[in-house]
């Protein structure tokens, strides 16, 4: 299996709060309340590692509250690449209710320093060339712009690493520019990117991008190479919650393309492996063979290239 490091430059221990339905301006009880380490990549890492990977997560994380992080390091046997800053990792609330409705709560982060930016391009040119791959994902802490973000990217790509990338925003708009290996916006992230350009996914490739996942949640996913693309439709199944599905997509994709698989089966597992995440509260890969059923419903075809 492959040597997979995350990237999480903003980190979140995630509060998810499940209850029937959110009444606003009004007393609201929820059914139970549960509190992770998580962020994108982190998210990515617990897929990975479920499907066999060794896996090292990074990024920067807040010294004063570091337990629920190191506690999963430790429980998964992840590498530990993280940055201490001065202050708290960010707590996001996540309310989910029985519809599968999900209304996010992101606070903002501790505030990076050129210091701890520094450090972290230190550690990865030291650590770098021990990975197949590097996953790049979420949004950007307090102090770190665009523009560093861009430069992350291009030195990973320089010690030879496949990059893939997962963000949104102006962290988006400048990661295009390096040309990642691949990319995995949802519709709205791309569109907002590249102003719904009719001509989006070839600007891409023309960038360097060589696979662009776009996901559109029960519509299915498209993937696109140069000169092909594929859609796959994923099965019904009841919505716990939507969080972490593009997560669990995106690690499926790694899975397959670091594995050697086919493309058809790359994209049909990673679709069911989504398909499985909005069934759950929380991230990986609980039940082999519910994913075995679930993929046996998704439907992968052949599409033509815009």
């Amino acid at each position: 299996m492959a040597r997979i490091l995350t990237l999480t430059l903003n980190p979140a221990l995630d509060l998810t709060v499940r209850l029937a339905r959110l009444e606003p301006g009004e007393v609201n009880r929820s059914e139970n309340v549960l509190t992770h380490a998580a962020g994108k990549g982190v998210n990515v890492a617990q897929v990975l590692a479920d499907l066999g990977h060794q896996v090292s997560v990074g990024g920067f994380l807040g010294a004063e509250n570091p337990q629920a992080f190191n506690a999963l390091i430790a429980r998964r046997g992840f590498g530990d690449a993280f940055i201490r800053v001065a202050g708290e990792t960010r707590s996001n609330i996540k309310i989910a209710e029985q519809d599968g409705r999900v209304t996010d709560i992101n606070a903002p982060g501790p505030f990076v320093d050129e210091q701890a930016q520094q450090k972290l391009l230190k550690m990865v040119a030291i650590i770098g060339p021990e990975f197949d791959a590097v996953v790049v994902a979420g949004s950007l802490p307090r102090g770190v712009s665009p523009q560093w973000f861009q430069g992350l990217l291009e030195h990973l790509k320089s010690l030879g690493l496949k990059v893939a990338l997962d963000t949104s925003g102006e962290a988006l708009r400048a990661g295009l520019q390096a040309g990642p290996w691949l990319v995995k916006p949802n519709t709205e992230e791309l569109a907002d990117a590249l102003g719904n350009a009719a001509d989006a996914v070839s600007q891409l490739h023309q960038l360097g991008v060589e696979h662009v996942v776009v996901s559109d949640g029960a519509a299915g996913v498209n993937w696109y190479r140069p000169g092909t693309a594929l859609h796959a439709a994923p099965p019904q199944v009841t919505v716990a919650s939507t969080v972490g599905a593009g997560d669990s997509l995106l690690a499926g994709m790694l899975h397959g393309l670091l594995s050697g698989d086919t493309p058809e089966h790359t994209l049909r597992r990673a679709t069911a492996i989504a398909a499985m995440a909005v069934t759950q509260i929380g991230f990986g890969i609980s039940d082999d063979a519910q994913l075995a059923r679930l993929e046996s419903g998704v439907h992968v075809r052949a599409l033509t290239e815009q």
